[in-house]
């Protein structure tokens, strides 16, 4: 067998990284317009990256952070259980000397029981009025509040640099594992090749 079949399963395990590297490379770069014999050549996350803002505005949106979720979230009574302490420590000091402050004289006439009446009514109010205070409130963040429009801004006012840093944050991995697929499929192809080869000379 002579020795250039052997190394045609490297060499194509090299063709085959070298595309994929050139390919994830093509997905951000060039990052302006070039043109070459007539035809334009740009990274295709510079050059979609409105359309990608979009996409990712109404997905962030409409799936990772609805405003559904958000009335649900700060809406729900297992929430307001875990502040009741906050709101009763404010309510304890309002009446123990914020009163005493601002109305000396009401203060004299007013005894621990019916302070503890008037606490008790507070919290009992408090408690009853949170999950609709937290409705209106969300309502009111729905509409002055635009969350797909948010993302969209902010994606689109990317720089084509800061873009590709942070998609290659995210997706390092992935893009290293299809080099190396691409190197283990071209070694596999190689040796395809020089199975036929081998076959058809011998």
């Amino acid at each position: 067998m002579s020795l250039w079949l052997i190394f045609i399963p490297f060499i194509s395990a090299i063709i085959g990284w070298l595309t994929n590297w050139i390919a994830i490379k093509m997905l951000f770069h060039p990052k302006n317009p070039v043109n070459i014999l007539g035809l334009t050549f740009q990274g295709i996350f510079p050059k979609r990256q409105k359309q990608f803002a979009e996409h990712l505005g109404k997905v962030v949106s409409s799936e990772f952070l609805s405003y559904d979720d958000i009335e649900k979230k700060i809406s729900n009574p297992d929430n307001l259980r875990k502040i009741m302490p906050i709101i009763e420590r404010h309510v304890d000091d309002f009446l123990q000397n914020r009163i005493a402050e601002e109305l000396p004289f009401l203060s004299l006439f007013i005894g621990e029981n019916t302070m503890g009446r008037i606490k008790r009514s507070f919290m009992s109010e408090i408690e009853s009025l949170f999950p609709s205070v937290m409705k209106h409130f969300a309502a009111q963040l729905r509409s002055e509040l635009d969350l797909e429009q948010i993302v969209i801004q902010k994606v689109s006012s990317f720089s084509s640099d800061k873009l590709e840093a942070i998609l290659l944050q995210i997706m390092s991995k992935e893009f290293r594992f299809v080099e190396i697929l691409g190197a283990v499929i071209g070694f596999i192809i190689g040796i395809v090749q020089v199975i036929i080869t081998i076959l058809t000379i011998y």
